[in-house]
């Protein structure tokens, strides 16, 4: 008897150790919110304000080790001030593409997640509003595109998610007008596992 108990454990930790090294492949939704900053030289300042983003992720791996592809519709919004106090409130519409590379930890349904990697923007559209003080010469000549680098934590409690990460910008994403502008962002998002 103690042999066939024995016989079983080793077989059931074979399985459940060649089932995590077999590469998995998930699709699920996701939206949440973001706060964006522009990260500029000394000759404007900027405040962190609310967006949204809602989309698209799939996540492929297995022993512990995955790839995650995501595309989001984001909404982000942020508000430049120059040295003489004149406003011009950004809201920009983009098209984002992370992809991530990470780690997870956890069994049984729950896991904790740790993933970093590049992510490319392309803006849809950008709306300017000036202040009663500012002219149309504060106003920003934006780039199609821009890049930037995510670090993020996240949980998974059955199909459900919880992501927190930080978005650093890698490129400038103005033309011209305005000196080494960037957009940093923290993101919170809820996901649901479709499969």
């Amino acid at each position: 008897m103690r042999k066939i108990i024995l016989s079983m454990l080793l077989i059931s930790s074979s399985c459940l150790a060649y089932s995590q090294a077999l590469p998995t492949f998930q699709l699920g939704v996701k939206g949440g919110v973001n706060l964006s900053k522009f990260k500029t030289s000394n000759t404007f300042s900027s405040d962190n304000q609310a967006g949204y983003y809602a989309g698209l992720w799939a996540r492929i791996g297995g022993a512990g080790i995955y790839l995650q592809p995501e595309l989001y519709l984001s909404g982000k919004n942020t508000t430049l001030v120059n040295s003489a106090g004149q406003d011009n409130k950004v809201k920009f519409k983009s098209l984002d593409i992370p992809v991530l590379v990470g780690t997870k930890f956890g069994a049984a349904g729950f896991g904790l997640r740790l993933n970093t990697g590049p992510v490319i923007s392309f803006n849809l559209d950008n709306e300017q509003n000036f202040g009663q003080a500012a002219s149309a010469a504060f106003k920003g000549d934006f780039k199609d595109k821009a890049f930037a680098w995510q670090f993020g934590a996240g949980v998974d409690i059955g199909k459900l998610s919880a992501d927190l990460r930080y978005e650093t910008g890698l490129s400038k994403i103005n033309s011209d007008g305005y000196p080494t502008t960037k957009l940093n962002l923290y993101t919170l998002g809820i996901g649901f596992r479709i499969f």
